[in-house]
């Protein structure tokens, strides 16, 4: 059977080293579908939980599987989330033919959109809605915020509470926060000019337009795999939220390479490329 052929495939808060992780269906899943960008948004490993030793087979196919898709061509940009925030110590790099970073920005058909993880949110959900409307509050205050105040509760032993407690990853949250998150979310892009936003964090899959005085933003958010089992696809211009629960074909889809094709080889052709790459460039910049 063909697999489906996508733009951007966005998965987020995998949690990949946690009990929750429903890793073996993701597998199935990435094996079903074909993608030009993949982009990870945010707590595909669970650093702190990997603390356990917790890592079993089905986990570590799925991080071959990625690096099978980056080796074959596919653009995948890692975002970095709480989860895996020692990630954010090393913004816009690339690790092999995959780009590390804190955000990302494309344009999709014209529109501006904005793809980051959400849990910058986290500095406060009673406190972020008025630090937004002084404008000045973007993106990166926000992460800067978010980071003294995780520092801050450190010092007295405390950690963030809403959407970052691990006792909440398969718990049920409160539908006010989850909404006041998405409304802040959606405002902050307003006010920085995107027409989508792109987030995870909040385990809350979502497809939503809002509007304000000051214009109007459509929030999508890719839900996760401990929960959910959801994805968001952009294709022939438009975004769908995909649920594995509905996919009645992706028990037929088995990738075989990934029995033969062991991790230093996924690597090996991976650093193969982004070499062919760089000496591409630097040829063509001879010849100009």
């Amino acid at each position: 059977m063909k697999k489906r052929r996508l733009e951007i495939v966005v998965l987020s808060d995998v949690h990949l080293g946690s009990y929750a992780c429903h890793a073996e269906e993701l597998l199935t899943y990435l094996s079903s579908i074909e993608p030009k960008t993949l982009i990870l948004n945010g707590d595909i490993l669970d650093a702190k939980k990997m603390r356990n030793n917790y890592f079993p087979p089905s986990h570590l196919k799925v991080i071959k599987k990625i690096f099978s898709l980056a080796a074959k061509g596919t653009v995948v940009h890692y975002i970095t989330g709480n989860r895996d925030e020692p990630f954010r110590k090393i913004d816009d790099i690339y690790m092999g033919a995959i780009q590390v970073s804190n955000r990302l920005s494309l344009k999709l058909n014209g529109k501006n959109t904005l793809f980051f993880h959400g849990d910058i949110f986290d500095f406060s959900f009673r406190h972020s809605h008025w630090l937004l409307n002084f404008g000045g509050f973007g993106f990166d205050t926000l992460l800067k915020l978010a980071k003294l105040k995780t520092k801050g509760l450190a010092l007295f032993g405390k950690k963030n509470k809403p959407f970052s407690n691990p006792e909440l990853i398969n718990g049920n949250r409160d539908p006010e926060q989850i909404a006041l998150f998405e409304k802040n979310v959606a405002k902050m892009a307003i006010k920085q000019h995107y027409d989508h936003v792109v987030c995870g964090h909040s385990h809350a899959p979502n497809k939503q337009l809002f509007e304000t005085k000051k214009g109007e933003c459509l929030y999508l958010n890719s839900g996760d795999w401990v929960k959910h089992m959801t994805a968001l696809e952009y294709s022939f211009k438009r975004w769908k939220l995909y649920r594995y629960e509905n996919d009645k074909l992706t028990s037929f889809y088995m990738d075989e390479e990934l029995k033969a094709m062991n991790m230093n080889e996924l690597i090996a052709t991976i650093t193969q490329r982004k070499q062919r790459e760089i000496n591409q460039k630097e040829r063509n910049g001879l010849n100009d």
